[in-house]
């Protein structure tokens, strides 16, 4: 693995843990329960509130979904990177070993199979 390939994975992974701790954050600030500081005498001020809340968790959850998928999309990135790296050395050591055996054996592998 050569340096540059080390540098992009411990940027990434610490993208993810960033992404994971907001994640982290914003599930658990939703999921706590809001205390109400005025009396809630009337049941359109409870009912708007609760409309409110049900809207802030549907978004911090979309937001999180969101999240999700940007960490898999870089996740898949950096994999595609990596692959594109290991086809391209593939290619330069199959360009290598062509050059290196030259025209002579290939001519002699073809005749010795028929």
């Amino acid at each position: 693995m050569n340096p540059e390939t080390q540098y992009e994975d411990s940027v990434s992974i610490m993208v993810l843990e960033n992404i994971k701790n907001k994640l982290r954050h914003a599930f658990r600030t939703t999921a706590e329960p809001r205390v109400s500081s005025e009396n809630d005498d009337d049941g359109q001020m409870s009912t708007g509130r609760s409309f409110q809340a049900n809207e802030e968790l549907r978004r911090a959850k979309i937001d999180g979904a969101l999240t999700w998928l940007r960490s898999e999309l870089l996740e898949m990135r950096s994999q595609d990177r990596q692959l594109a790296q290991t086809l391209l050395g593939l290619n330069t050591e199959i360009q290598r070993l062509r050059r290196e055996s030259g025209p002579l054996s290939l001519d002699s592998n073809h005749t010795e199979q028929h």
